[in-house]
Parts: C-alpha cells; sequence; structure tokens
C-alpha cells in the first residue's frame, strides 16, 4: 500500500464501480456523494448531454472554480497517479485517467482501493 492512499468510498452503498467521478469529485470538494451527484445530473440536464461525459463533469468542475491542465509531455509515459502525489504535496486535484477518475489532496490520492499506478491523461486543479 502506497504511502500516498487514503481508502475513501463515501458512495452511500459503499459501492465502488461506476461512480469513480462522483465519489472523487465530492472529496475534493467537501460534499456529499448525493449532492455531488444530482449537482451533476442536473449540469448534464442544462447541457442536455449525459452527466458521465467529460464534459458535462468538467463543466461542473469548471463552476466550482476548478480549470484543467494536460500532463507534460515531457514526463514518463508511465508517470502515475503516486508520482503525481509526490510531485505535488499541496493543492486539491481531480485526476482522470483512462476509465477511472481520482482525487489528490495535498499530496495523496483518495479512493475506494489503491489506484497509484494508474496513468493521469489530464487533471482539473481547484483555484482560490
Amino acid at each position: 500500500m502506497s504511502e500516498y492512499f487514503v481508502k475513501c468510498n463515501i458512495n452511500p452503498e459503499k459501492l465502488s464501480t461506476g461512480d469513480c467521478t462522483i465519489r472523487a469529485i465530492a472529496v475534493a470538494l467537501g460534499q456529499s456523494w448525493e449532492k455531488t451527484y444530482m449537482g451533476i445530473c442536473l449540469k448534464g440536464f442544462e447541457m442536455c448531454e449525459m452527466p458521465s461525459t467529460n464534459r458535462v463533469w468538467g463543466a461542473y468542475l469548471r463552476d466550482k472554480g476548478f480549470t484543467r491542465s494536460a500532463i507534460p509531455v515531457e514526463l514518463p509515459e508511465d508517470y502515475s497517479v503516486r508520482d503525481f502525489c509526490a510531485d505535488t504535496p499541496k493543492g486539491t486535484f481531480i485526476l482522470a485517467c483512462d476509465g477511472h477518475v481520482v482525487a489528490a489532496i495535498d499530496g495523496k490520492y483518495y479512493d475506494a482501493w489503491d489506484s497509484g499506478d494508474y496513468v493521469p491523461l489530464f487533471y482539473w486543479e481547484r483555484r482560490g
């Protein structure tokens, strides 16, 4: 188990499949799973698009003060969630990996399982 990993599953039923985006965003925002789920669903309704799309949950994050950035191309191809946390000891981030989303806060990643080996494709950072 990684020193950067914090086991965290705020799903009310303790499920850990299909809702990683909701869990990660809720943890990063310090709000309930239910409030996050409804907020993203409402954003999807407003945009006439499914709430699970990157575009919808990205718009939700943008409304909450996050900005999106790419993982720098000069980093190795296997640059992991664990590496990101080791390199980024301060701040609140949502890391988007292939098929998974995870919260990283002040150098630790919060997830239902140890997803430290996943490779982030892009990330959202909370400003202010």
